[in-house]
């Protein structure tokens, strides 16, 4: 079992104990969100920080369709 510490850049996103560590490029899902492993660092025999980018998704806009308004 290995502590692993998921950061994205300083802040800390995530702890947890794992059987296997992630591999450098792995694709990760951290809290909901899409996220790519970028580097590890063996703190400890059992201590791992492995630094992710989380993929930022745009919302789109809902658009209103003016035709449907009661016109007055």
């Amino acid at each position: 079992m290995f502590a692993v510490h998921f950061f994205e850049k300083k802040n800390l996103l995530l702890s947890q104990f794992l059987n296997s560590v992630p591999t450098e490029g792995e694709d990760v899902k951290i809290k909901g969100r899409k996220a790519k492993v970028t580097s590890i660092t063996n703190v400890d025999e059992k201590v791992v920080h492995v630094q992710v980018v989380v993929e930022v998704v745009k919302k789109s806009k809902f658009v209103v369709d003016n035709a449907k308004k009661k016109k007055r």
